[in-house]
């Protein structure tokens, strides 16, 4: 294993870098209704804009994370964190579809290189408190996110709609010096496959990605329904706003204990239990009459979520050699990005044709299949718990199995 002293200083220092660029990603959905309003850019055109950014970062995640376990782990962030500057730039100053698109599409691609460069680091920088570590960029990736509605509330209206990309930008390149003065003692040890893929043939790797899958099918159901439902249940426009603030609180204080309680009883007990719990809060949104009655549902979801959903980053942590980290948490994030799009569209397709419950109990049904699947997969593994170093030393990398390199 590499020898890296990860400090607690050093993994905020991680947090903040996650969060600053997680902050251009909320601030392009807030602006979104300006896009159409001052550029004429109609709603399936500012669909387009949404949708290229999670192609450009599942695309990052699968194919250009993996060469963060090549021995290249800090240049990927630093060259992330640039890419994302640069699409934050066009998209602050571009005012037709294409420049729109393109900036969308380049920061896309600089978020699916850092992040999955981040985790290898701050994984094999201090394996005892992964679950920590995860936890801790888990809650400043949300808070990232959170903070960007609010530059947004603050600068556009005095400052212009560029003003809020062009302050995450600053910080951004305020940030880079960080990136270059953090000693990372990069893996000598060559992963022998180039991509991920090939972990797909480790069943602990797949159990640890249908909780992954679970948890992301149920936030595409969740994103593509909460607002609607609640209009077509005549509920005041502050519940929904409301309602999205209670989900992503929870989620930035118990991120970190959320990943250590993880790590200490088992991302594949803990994430289940969440997860199990998830889908039947699913199904109460579907039957709920009332919209105060489903806050109230929604408050105690969203502590459940932030006590659990740190556990599949936590488990792939624990089932992948360590060689093959940035990859193993690249392909995660890649699966689950596809998969909360395509059950979006899903929920969308059923609550329009049949109702509400029927989306709902499909996506309480695809969880509860994903945990089951996942929980079959781990077999007596279930219940494995510690750290990264010690978790992974009875996990074959797949790629030296079939290459028989040692």
């Amino acid at each position: 294993m590499p020898d890296v002293t990860m400090t607690r200083r050093t993994v905020l220092s991680f947090g903040v870098l996650t969060g600053v660029m997680a902050s251009g990603y909320g601030v392009m959905f807030t602006v979104l209704d300006d896009f159409r309003e001052r550029y004429g850019i109609s709603e399936s055109r500012l669909g387009m804009i949404v949708g290229i950014g999670f192609v450009s970062s599942f695309l990052a995640q699968v194919f250009l994370a993996p060469v963060a376990d090549r021995g290249h782990a800090r240049r990927l962030v630093y060259f992330g964190l640039v890419l994302n500057v640069v699409g934050l730039m066009l998209l602050a100053f571009g005012q037709v579809l294409w420049v729109l698109l393109a900036g969308r599409f380049i920061s896309g691609v600089g978020l699916g290189m850092a992040f999955p460069a981040i985790r290898r680091i701050v994984i094999l920088g201090d394996p005892d408190r992964l679950g920590d570590n995860l936890g801790l960029l888990l809650a400043a990736d949300v808070t990232g996110f959170a903070s960007g509605p609010v530059l947004s509330a603050l600068l556009v209206g005095t400052l212009g709609l560029p003003a809020p990309f062009i302050v995450i930008a600053a910080g951004s390149i305020a940030l880079l010096p960080l990136v270059g003065r953090i000693h990372v003692e990069e893996s000598v040890e060559q992963p022998a496959a180039r991509l991920a893929f090939d972990l797909l043939k480790s069943a602990p790797y797949v159990a640890a990605v249908c909780l992954g899958t679970a948890l992301f099918v149920m936030i595409g159901t969740f994103d593509a329904l909460w607002v609607v439902m609640l209009d077509d249940l005549d509920a005041a426009e502050w519940i929904a706003n409301l309602g999205i603030s209670i989900f992503v609180i929870p989620l930035i204080f118990l991120g970190e204990y959320g990943g250590k309680l993880a790590q200490r009883l088992g991302p594949f007990r803990v994430g289940p239990i969440g997860l199990l719990l998830g889908a039947v809060y699913m199904v109460l949104y579907g039957v709920l009459p009332s919209a105060l009655v489903m806050l109230g549902v929604g408050a105690i979801h969203a502590i459940t979520d932030g006590l659990t959903v740190s556990s599949a980053a936590v488990a792939v942590g624990m089932v992948t050699p360590e060689s093959r980290h940035a990859g193993a948490q690249g392909l995660l994030g890649g699966i689950q990005t596809l998969c909360a799009g395509a059950f979006a569209v899903i929920a969308g397709f059923l609550y329009e044709r049949t109702g509400r419950l029927s989306a709902y109990l499909f996506c309480a049904a695809a969880m509860v299949g994903l945990v089951a699947a996942s929980l079959i997969l781990i077999g007596s593994r279930r219940s494995m718990t510690g750290g990264a170093a010690s978790a992974t030393a009875a996990v074959t990398d797949p790629a030296t199995a079939v290459t028989g390199h040692a």
